[in-house]
């Protein structure tokens, strides 16, 4: 049929059943919002919302919001220029986690590419190393197999984002367009099969090992393999630790779940993942911030390494074997190969785990201040089990990972490769915009929430209503404990001050804004947010001098974690 570029991507869009795209308009990419305006014209199963963001780094950290709570792909859409470098934060965070988001940027006119057009960019060199693959129409007619063969590319073998760049004159023109069901694999294709061999030997070391753990990381989250995990986990009896990715893959308040290792996991976890005398390390990249002293981790363990990317087996830690496999399919053959080995179910438990409760009626004020630790446990008591969290990055992120329990595999949200301060707001209102019937409650800190706070004016107007609890010390928190503990109490350019006034900030958005003085203060507020229409910001007062601890200096092993 004989459509307009623009006309020929948005109907691409629909095709793949995109929902929604995230956006901010521009100069260049007026043609494509031209067609979005027409689309108010359809039925509404055949429109598709646009998400108005104030900033496009809020728009690819909503996309990949989206995409983590759903497993789908999240769309986001900028203009030419500072549009689409401002969407290169978000594409680095969604890439370094695996992410699957499409980015749509619009570009000058071909004949103005090359020329330092007004608001031109080369977005194509920028981002090609936080990619997986990225495209530019040269004409209108190819439109429609870029936008299937990119959704393909996101979600095929391990996720990530890529960006199509519309030049605008593409976008205006019309040409002969085919929509086709076939898209051009420009990567390799689908995961392969477990190799038997491989499996059979993995059995067969599991079902010897006197003392095996599990590591889980984000890409058993990735191929939805949690009741996999927890299968084979109760065959061997064996205890589950996660990286930061992983979290929640294991239902955390699960008998066998020991919850997070690394620089900020649990001592408790740390102490029993060293004591193993086999790791089954299923869908991580064992980084340094999950293995400490890479060198040192564990080094009287044999390691049996899973993961769907042969580029990360060996690549931090040499495996005694190593598979290359989907999670997913991964467990089920090793399920059924330990089956016929093991009769039955093991009943003796190697390790010992460490109930971590907390008496709410023992939770008084202490001082001017309240204690995040207690913070964080409170708000696990007070969510429904359904409900999403999403984090900042800094010491609110890691007193969420040891004290927040995650009891599904797309139910804790966070930047865990590149540590994106401001990734959480915007995150929670992509999960919120996937699932709007579910609570969404971002926990941040006072800087990283500063950072895109001006995404309020986006969940009230597009009324995406979340609950945000602001942790607030009136410091950049972690950055500040690096110096309590490593630069002889040195401040350097940490202590944000009082300004704003977050309960004013809000309001001034049309948001519910709140200041908490006690526990029960803080109950009643979340009660009432959870409830409410409209975003809720929740200031709580921290002290400036608590820290996030456990705590694993750099370059120490696991079992050097300082608790103090």
């Amino acid at each position: 049929m004989e459509m307009s570029g623009a006309n020929a991507l948005v109907e691409a869009l629909r095709r793949e059943k995109t929902e929604v795209v995230f956006g901010l308009p521009g100069g260049v990419i007026m043609p494509v919002y031209d067609v979005f305006y027409k689309m108010q014209e359809l039925p509404s199963e055949m429109r598709i919302r646009h998400v108005l963001v104030r900033h496009e780094q809020t728009a690819a950290h909503m996309a990949d919001g989206y995409a983590r709570a759903t497993g789908r792909v999240g769309v986001c859409m900028s203009t030419s220029g500072p549009g689409a470098t401002n969407l290169v934060t978000g594409i680095a965070t969604a890439f370094m986690d695996s992410s699957p988001i499409v980015a749509i940027s619009g570009q000058v006119p071909r004949a103005s590419i090359g020329k330092d057009a007004f608001q031109e960019t080369d977005i194509i060199g920028v981002v090609t190393s936080i990619t997986k693959y990225t495209f530019q129409p040269r004409k209108a007619a190819e439109i429609p197999r870029i936008v299937k063969t990119a959704f393909q590319i996101a979600t095929t073998r391990r996720p990530g984002p890529v960006l199509i760049d519309v030049p605008r004159d593409v976008q205006q023109e019309t040409d002969l367009v085919e929509f086709t069901d076939d898209a051009v694999l420009l990567r390799k294709g689908p995961i392969p099969d477990p190799d038997p061999e491989t499996v059979m030997k993995m059995v067969d070391a599991l079902a010897n090992a006197r003392t095996p753990l599990i590591l889980a990381g984000g890409g058993v989250r990735i191929s939805e393999a949690s009741a996999e995990l927890i299968a084979l986990a109760e065959l061997l009896m064996a205890p589950v630790a996660t990286s930061l990715m992983g979290k929640g893959c294991m239902p955390e308040d699960h008998p066998l779940s020991i919850g997070v290792i690394g620089m900020h996991g649990s001592s408790e976890a740390n102490r029993i993942v060293s004591s193993a005398d086999l790791i089954l390390v299923i869908g991580s990249r064992l980084t340094d911030r999950t293995t400490g002293n890479v060198y040192k981790f564990c080094p009287n363990s044999q390691i049996l390494h899973v993961d769907g990317d042969k580029a990360e087996l060996g690549k931090n830690k040499t495996p005694t074997m190593s598979l290359v496999s989907d999670a997913k399919k991964a467990l089920k053959a090793i399920n059924v190969g330990l089956q016929r080995q093991l009769p039955q179910k093991r009943e003796l438990q190697w390790f010992h785990k460490v109930k971590n409760d907390m008496d709410l009626e023992q939770l008084e004020k202490d001082g001017p201040y309240l204690s995040a630790v207690r913070v964080v446990r409170l708000l696990r008591r007070l969510l429904p089990r359904e409900a999403i969290v999403t984090t900042e990055v800094g010491q609110n992120q890691m007193w969420c990972a040891l004290h927040f329990q995650a009891y599904g595999p797309r139910q804790f949200i966070t930047s865990g490769g590149l540590g994106t301060m401001g990734f959480g707001f915007p995150a929670a209102l992509g999960a919120k915009t996937a699932h709007p019937d579910k609570p969404v409650v971002d926990i941040a800190g006072d800087g990283s929430f500063a950072m895109t706070e001006n995404a309020l004016a986006t969940s009230i107007e597009e009324q995406i209503p979340v609950t945000v609890v602001i942790l607030n010390n009136r410091m950049l928190g972690m950055v500040a404990q690096w110096h309590r503990r490593f630069y002889g109490r040195r401040y350097s350019a940490v202590k944000l001050g009082r300004s704003p006034c977050f309960p004013k900030l809000a309001e001034a958005y049309g948001a519910v804004g709140m200041q908490v003085g006690d526990y029960k203060e803080l109950s009643r507020a979340v009660k009432n947010a959870l409830t409410s229409s409209v975003t809720t910001v929740i200031d709580v007062p921290i002290s400036p001098e608590e820290d996030a601890t456990p705590m694993l200096a750099p370059g120490a092993p696991l079992a050097e974690v300082s608790v103090a």
